[in-house]
């Protein structure tokens, strides 16, 4: 069984055993979450679509660490303007293993 759930701005696709990197969440390594906002839950032809979420559908998984992702680099340049502008920026998220999906 798998399920489409949304946290962080973003939808995320799982099964029971997935590890994800999602969009930092105030948890301590080692504590439970629980994903309530589950968009859509699947088991070969059987489909559950929500309007807009599935009744009673529960994701839970295990917080395993805290982390930063690699550093994007971003570069503004103008040719023969005299200009040029470089930032950086890394990520925070949070890497969750999906450890039940419940309907």
């Amino acid at each position: 069984m798998y399920a489409v759930f949304k946290t962080g701005g973003k939808q995320y696709r799982a099964k029971q055993g997935d590890v994800l990197k999602i969009e930092k969440l105030e948890l301590d390594a080692g504590s439970d979450v629980a994903f309530d906002h589950v968009l859509m839950l699947g088991e070969g032809d059987d489909v559950k679509i929500g309007a807009p979420t599935v009744a009673g559908a529960v994701v839970s998984g295990k917080v395993l660490s805290q982390g930063r992702a690699d550093k994007v680099h971003i570069v503004k340049f103008r040719r023969r303007k005299h200009f040029r502008k470089q930032q950086g920026h890394r990520q925070y998220y949070t890497e969750v293993e999906i450890t039940a999906i419940s309907a």
